[in-house]
């Protein structure tokens, strides 16, 4: 799918959830002419691997959210398996924190004071996949261990965002990862490590979630 394709797809998308953005000749879509701005590109797989849908959400100058999301089968029915993914993964979350439009039926919102201000937290759920990802629970302390965390973290007075991934192999291999503002977190990756995941199968879990500090 092209950019062209995709960026039509996008605004589609933000005029269904009452949103609109203008669309500029470089494939972003601007709201009232400034950030935040999105915009997706899509990169074919190749000997058979997932293509990759990539999404820049651009918050400022300096600050810029960056997410990738597989894709399952080659063409535009792979790029349409990644934006599903985006959509089920991480859209509701950033249509709530950066264009201030929340539908509490697709995320959990919380309230977390973490140092000495409140935040608003906006977590997506942890999405499955893999051979064996239909069955497979996801430990209620993974986001307890993550929450617990952040609280040991000074952040400064800005949006965050986070991407949470456990993936399990067959091999019995598993491996952790955290992301905060596009970064490697080491307590993050050191808290999911510590969880007690399902042992067995094939899969992997990924969640996405941001956190805004709020006005008083």
């Amino acid at each position: 799918m092209d950019c062209a394709s995709l960026q039509k797809y996008l605004l589609r998308l933000f005029e269904r959830h009452d949103v609109e953005l203008d669309a500029d000749e470089d494939g972003w879509l601007v709201t009232d002419g400034d950030f935040p701005a999105i915009r997706a590109s899509w990169h074919e797989g190749s000997a058979g691997e997932p293509g990759r849908l990539d999404v820049d959400v651009v918050l400022s100058e300096d600050r810029r959210i960056e997410e990738s999301f597989a894709g399952a089968g080659g063409g535009d029915a792979g790029c349409r398996d990644a934006l599903d993914a985006f959509v089920h993964n991480a859209f509701h979350q950033l249509l709530a924190a950066c264009w201030y439009v929340t539908d509490d039926r697709r995320m959990r919102i919380a309230a977390w004071d973490i140092g000495v201000r409140s935040w608003d937290v906006f977590i997506g759920p942890f999405t499955l996949r893999g051979a064996d990802s239909d069955d497979m629970p996801i430990p209620p302390d993974a986001l307890v261990a993550i929450e617990a965390a952040l609280k040991r973290e000074a952040l400064t007075p800005e949006l965050h965002w986070l991407r949470l991934v456990h993936s399990h192999g067959a091999d019995g291999d598993s491996r952790s990862e955290a992301l905060l503002d596009n970064e490697p977190w080491t307590a993050g990756t050191l808290a999911l490590t510590a969880v007690a995941w399902p042992h067995g199968g094939n899969y992997s879990a990924r969640c996405f979630m941001l956190l805004d500090v709020r006005d008083y």
